[in-house]
């Protein structure tokens, strides 16, 4: 009667040391072990585990890539050119003792101090370059001296591995991009001009060489036709006076019945002629045909 309680007793207490005792570390997680606030298992797998409840303690961190994005900074290029630099950063947990050792264990602290360092490793890069070379040229490449100069002492004094850092947009400061884009503004309107210009004198040499060809279409043309017309003149002149010889009288008095069509067609004309005028001899008698 008395050992029932008893044995409840002992197996809640055993239920509970061991419910105490088994923990579990997931794939996507790191995790140490502490004795009394000292690290005594810093490679701890993932799985399931056993600890001394009181006198172990259990820290899990994300061991997955995580992203520090750290506000706009300005920066100094060599020549002394202010740009204000937007950056972010890749990093993830590469030596957990390490990391807990110099953050205890707190992921805004280590960003924190992962930012100070990136923000100075950008300074010093930044100052050993032009403008341009920052902007477009070498950017590629001083990301890379960047991250792998920062993986190095972040390792050593962190724990942790910086595994890409990336600048995300660069600009002017508002006091300066107001004369550069004056600037930019003058320099394109400039190339407009002297291209407009160009495109001006290519206008005109080819509006001249159009005129030139049309004056000469048009001269051949002219000549072309007067001298079809000529032909045409001269054939017209010869069958005229083919027809002429073949009968001259004939010839005439059609000619003058023309004249006479031609003459009394226009109303309202005064003509003052003499009475035996030649003008009016096939009027006066019929023509005898021999």
């Amino acid at each position: 009667m008395f050992r029932s309680p008893l044995v409840l007793i002992i197996v809640a207490a055993l239920v509970m040391f061991i419910s105490s005792s088994l923990y579990t570390v997931k794939e996507m997680e790191r995790a140490v072990k502490l004795q009394f606030g000292e690290v005594v298992d810093s490679d701890i797998k993932p799985g399931l585990h056993f600890r001394w409840p009181i006198i172990n303690s259990i820290r899990k961190f994300d061991a997955r890539i995580l992203t520090l994005d750290a506000r706009p900074e300005r920066y100094l290029t060599v020549e002394q050119k202010p740009l204000i630099v937007d950056s972010y950063a890749k990093w993830r947990i590469s030596n957990v003792e390490g990391f807990y050792t110099a953050t205890n264990g707190e992921e805004t602290r280590a960003a924190r101090l992962l930012a100070q360092r990136i923000n100075t490793g950008l300074r010093n890069k930044f100052g050993e370059r032009t403008q341009h070379e920052v902007v477009s040229g070498e950017r590629d490449q001083l990301m890379k001296e960047l991250t792998s100069d920062l993986n190095e002492i972040a390792g050593k004094e962190l724990g942790v591995e910086v595994v890409d850092i990336r600048v995300k947009r660069i600009d002017l400061p508002p006091e300066v991009s107001g004369s550069v884009y004056n600037r930019m503004n003058t320099e394109r309107e400039r190339e407009a001009r002297e291209h407009r210009s160009k495109g001006k004198e290519l206008a005109e040499g080819i509006r001249a060489d159009a005129d030139r060809q049309k004056t000469i279409i048009e001269s051949e043309a002219y000549r072309e036709a007067e001298q079809i017309r000529g032909d045409g003149d001269a054939v017209a002149a010869a069958i005229y006076a083919e027809a002429y010889n073949q009968d001259p009288e004939f010839y005439a008095f059609t000619r003058r019945l023309q004249a006479y069509k031609e003459i009394f067609s226009k109303q309202g004309d005064v003509m003052l002629l003499k009475p035996d005028s030649e003008f009016f001899k096939y009027l006066k008698q019929p023509v005898s045909s021999n």
